[in-house]
């Protein structure tokens, strides 16, 4: 069983038909998912009551009145029944990808995510026969597919994440940091995009008294890039994953000299141990050129030590 959980915001003006939209998505798949909303405001119990989800309204807040990240995995791995967990952010619709895609995984642990994809939507959508096919095709012709940083669904194995900081949800570095714990434990990060259309629907952010500039610049979301460690590891994307999710199945990224670059300058912040070999390699990669330089390194190292270095 798989188990879904959110924290929507008010359920009111535009983004309360949004969440509408994506919690029946999420109602539609198959086989059906439990739903755990979660959180007090407006027009969240009544949501859940009228299609029969499980609510849990009391949630650990910060200062500001945010929900945080901690509490509503906590409580959702407490009473939720499956082995898996899916946190969505509350206007993401998802499709019958989705569940093909979580089937195809079989490690017993994993965090797997995926880039959104942007979409006008202005309307409730009416769940007929059609309804996924008609909005594929929308999807296809005016939706635009965000980067390797908007990642607004994660799926993963029970007691994986279990000691997470203070973050607020909804504000920076969070889902960054969701990357960084993945890889500082060694788990597959499995980057899905090739494989599920998470479609965001667009919306403003009447929900917070700043707008969008206090989402991302006010004083949460300075706290958020303290909590993570600094700027650099708010650079802890999707970019990174050590498997990818396509249509045809899963596999192993391509490894290109901008990728290891990247897996060089991010992975020893989540392994230290890696540092003593990565910064020399990533300090070589970005030389200029290169090859005659290790040439060059090649030729002075003393004969007793290339006796004993292991043969092909």
């Amino acid at each position: 069983m798989l188990t879904i959980f959110a924290t929507p915001k008010r359920f009111q003006g535009l983004i309360g038909t949004l969440q509408r939209n994506a919690i029946q998505s999420w109602l539609m798949l198959r086989p059906q998912p439990e739903v755990i909303l979660l959180g007090d405001d407006a027009g969240t119990a009544d949501v859940a009551r009228e299609f029969n989800l499980k609510h849990i309204p009391q949630v650990q807040r910060n200062e500001f009145g945010t929900p945080l990240v901690r509490s509503l995995f906590e409580i959702a791995q407490r009473v939720g029944k499956g082995p898996l967990f899916t946190y969505v952010n509350s206007d993401i619709i998802l499709m019958s990808d989705f569940i093909q895609a979580v089937q195809q995984i079989r490690f017993r642990r994993f965090m797997l995510t995926g880039q959104r994809l942007n979409l006008d939507v202005t309307e409730q959508i009416s769940f007929t026969e059609e309804w996924e096919h008609s909005l594929r095709d929308r999807a296809a012709q005016s939706g635009e597919l965000a980067g390797p940083h908007a990642m607004d669904y994660f799926v993963f194995t029970r007691d994986t994440y279990t000691d997470i900081p203070p973050f607020g949800i909804g504000r920076p570095c969070w889902d960054n940091w969701m990357v960084y714990k993945a890889l500082n434990l060694g788990i597959p990060l499995i980057d899905a995009t090739g494989a599920i259309m998470a479609i965001h629907q667009n919306h403003d952010y009447n929900h917070h008294p700043q707008g969008k500039e206090g989402v991302y610049e006010g004083p949460e979301a300075q706290y958020s890039l303290q909590l993570i460690g600094g700027r650099h590891y708010a650079y802890f994307m999707l970019d990174l994953a050590t498997w990818q999710l396509t249509s045809e199945g899963l596999r192993r990224p391509k490894w290109t000299r901008e990728r290891c670059d990247r897996y060089l300058d991010m992975m020893p912040l989540a392994r230290p141990q890696m540092k003593i070999w990565a910064t020399p390699l990533l300090n070589l990669l970005r030389m200029d050129n290169p090859l005659p330089q290790v040439a060059s390194r090649l030729q002075k190292i003393p004969t007793r030590l290339v006796r004993i270095l292991p043969r092909k």
